[in-house]
């Protein structure tokens, strides 16, 4: 039907893609992105012959009246990003407006999300959760940025670049203090990576390193960060031992407890010594 459709495509496998969204995009006149070119390997893989044009932060103001006017005169378009669910740290929620505004119809797609595919597998608790996307670049709007969010009783899930994540890790650990944290990084990738443990021993391992990709940082909340009783970590290390090596089970107590991994490696040694 005529109107616009908000449709999340892939984050990196394109294999996640849904066959409504394939279907929906052979079928709309146009495919409003992020990057043409970007979405042409979605297109080529899956054999979408319909034109691309580009709609960013750029453009936007620009092209936006003449799309809605085409939508109430009974287009049918389809909005995509670079990756993932539009909208979701994404400019096109003014075009979704416009249009509603108009009286188009707007059509949700869904599909993947960096966020909750990173929340899925993180560990924290998913009640409820608050998306807080990008921190600031600046280091004084960044701490003042955090510093707001250290209150909230809830995992804080944030979007990061490689060249900035250590230093938001380290600001977030100024700001909050000891806390757990995730680190998820090139999701549904080749090179995907699912790290957890302390915030400042996280900020640490990264800036020891030159992280590549995209990332997702989800700290715990407050109630979540005192350490773990003794006799449980003993616990879960001497069953990680009994089918995984010495390095293995401490890995695993670090990332499953949220220790340090020397104090986790060390416990484990202790214990595997012992034997």
């Amino acid at each position: 039907e005529p109107g616009l459709y908000v449709a999340a495509t892939p984050i990196g496998n394109l294999g996640d893609v849904t066959y409504r969204v394939i279907e929906t995009l052979k079928a709309v006149d146009r495919i409003l992105c992020e990057d043409t070119r970007h979405t042409a390997k979605l297109c080529a893989a899956y054999g979408i012959a319909t034109l691309r044009a580009p709609y960013h932060e750029h453009n936007a103001a620009a092209v936006r009246p003449g799309l809605v006017a085409e939508l109430k005169a009974g287009a049918r378009f389809a909005l995509v990003s670079d990756g993932g669910t539009p909208l979701i740290s994404d400019p096109g929620y003014k075009l979704v407006a416009d249009a509603r505004a108009a009286g188009v119809r707007v059509t949700p797609l869904p599909g993947p999300c960096a966020a909750i595919a990173a929340l899925s597998a993180a560990g924290a608790p998913t009640d409820r959760f608050l998306f807080a996307g990008f921190p600031p670049v600046k280091a004084g709007q960044r701490a003042a940025f955090l510093k707001g969010l250290a209150h909230i009783d809830a995992p804080l899930v944030f979007y990061e670049s490689p060249t900035r994540v250590a230093d938001t890790l380290m600001a977030t650990k100024e700001a909050f203090g000891a806390r757990r944290a995730v680190v998820a990084r090139e999701l549904t990738k080749i090179y995907e990576s699912i790290e957890a443990g302390d915030i400042a021993e996280l900020g640490d391992r990264f800036s020891r390193t030159e992280p590549r990709g995209e990332f997702v940082v989800i700290v715990h909340p407050p109630a979540l960060t005192a350490a773990p009783d003794e006799a449980d970590v003993d616990a879960f290390i001497a069953r990680a031992l009994q089918s995984m090596s010495v390095r293995e089970a401490a890995a695993a107590a670090a990332d499953a407890l949220g220790l340090p991994r020397k104090a986790a490696y060390e416990r484990a040694l202790t214990l595997k010594e012992r034997k």
